[in-house]
């Protein structure tokens, strides 16, 4: 317990420069003398930790100091390693120099078992471009102009301030504020028909949830599929959203934004779905099945 109050409390001067006995002891939960004694320890471990007295006195660490490399296991250089490998797939790149260094310093290879492409299937690179310009909107708080094809067949031109890029359900969502709409709005990427970065620069603020953001009101939806269908199922809900019946059927029980969006997908089970509630959600479903028979039947 000791050891691992020593790292934290030598990671804690790194990221503040400084601190007071009683505010370690406060973040440590331990007495002031029990910090003291710490810092003893780490002194005579070789730590070049100091005190200083005064009104601007405290607990410091020399300006150089740094973290030997074996402080870090084998397992933790890995870990590192291939979290520099991830950022480098998002990043086109950039942060491979820094890759590199840390291999050379931990005198140990990233395992390369992680590659992320963000376009899709034929893409000519616009998804990759889309995500590189959304990621430095949101790093660099910049107001984006998109125009975005909506849930209501409605495709409109907005400026959002980016908040964060978020992976859900198999795909690649957008956290912001949308100017137009005066609140919080999730755009899915691939809805984003065209994306400018715009020069205007916005005070960053936390996001809520997501709940709080989406365009249509969620509802409890209760459906059942045949045993045949498991595969897509477990494909496009928690398996804690999915009860599995004495006769193999299945029960899902999910609150989803009802909308055009969620009519699509319900369509796209074919007769292999049949809505147990709410009730007026069957007649939706069944007028847009009857509007596609009209179209199509000989």
């Amino acid at each position: 317990m000791q050891e691992s109050r020593l790292f934290k409390i030598v990671y804690y001067l790194l990221e503040r420069g400084q601190a007071t006995a009683p505010e370690l002891a406060e973040k440590f939960e331990v007495s002031a003398r029990t910090i003291y004694r710490d810092i003893d320890a780490l002194s005579g471990a070789g730590v070049p930790v100091y005190t200083e007295a005064g009104r601007n006195g405290g607990i410091h660490l020399m300006k150089d100091f740094v973290l030997d490399r074996a402080v870090l296991s084998e397992e933790e250089k890995q870990e590192i390693l291939t979290a520099l490998q991830s950022i480098n797939t998002v990043q086109d790149g950039s942060s491979s120099q820094t890759l590199q260094k840390l291999s050379a310093i931990f005198q140990t290879e990233s395992e390369n078992w992680l590659e992320v492409d963000f376009s899709r299937w034929g893409d000519q690179g616009s998804d990759n471009e889309k995500f590189q310009l959304l990621k430095t909107a949101v790093i660099h708080c910049r107001e984006v102009r998109i125009r975005y094809a909506g849930s209501n067949e409605v495709t409109g031109e907005r400026i959002v301030q980016p908040c964060k890029l978020v992976y859900k359900s198999k795909a690649w969502y957008l956290k912001a504020f949308c100017t137009k709409k005066q609140g919080w709005r999730i755009f899915k990427l691939n809805r984003i028909l065209e994306f400018e970065l715009l020069e205007k620069s916005f005070a960053r603020r936390e996001c809520p949830e997501p709940t709080d953001m989406a365009e249509g009101e969620y509802r409890e939806i209760v459906l059942r599929f045949p045993k045949e269908m498991a595969y897509r199922v477990y494909d496009e809900f928690d398996q804690g959203q999915i009860q599995r019946q004495a006769n193999g059927e299945l029960i899902v029980s999910a609150k989803m934004p009802e909308d055009t969006w969620l009519i699509g997908s319900l369509l796209s089970f074919g007769a292999q779905v049949e809505i147990v509630s709410p009730t007026d959600l069957k007649e939706v479903l069944a007028e847009q099945a009857r509007i596609i028979y009209e179209k199509n039947k000989t």
